[in-house]
């Protein structure tokens, strides 16, 4: 059973994930030392690199515990430094 794969591979890849709601940049910390970024419409957009599946899973995990609602997750390209998520100022309009 060495050669069988028990799962699937994930590359790291870097996210940005849009609460509706404010966290300080206190919080970064709490989430592995992602940034934290305040948006004009009420929202924050957390970003950074998450290693795989189970880790961000486990932040998903974190702003539900908080009791923020979830508005957006995007996978971004690693060598690519996304503008602010289309649709996070768009979701507080419905």
């Amino acid at each position: 059973m060495s050669g069988m794969s028990t799962g699937h591979q994930y590359d790291p890849g870097r996210y940005e994930i849009c609460v509706q709601g404010r966290l300080e940049p206190r919080w970064a910390a709490w989430f592995g030392g992602m940034a934290l970024t305040p948006e004009d419409d009420g929202t924050t957009t957390i970003h950074g690199p998450v290693v795989d599946q189970a880790a961000l899973h486990g932040l998903l995990r974190k702003l539900r515990d908080l009791g923020l609602p979830l508005v957006s997750v995007t996978q971004v390209p690693s060598a690519h430094v996304a503008p602010p998520v289309p649709g996070c100022e768009e979701e507080e309009e419905r």
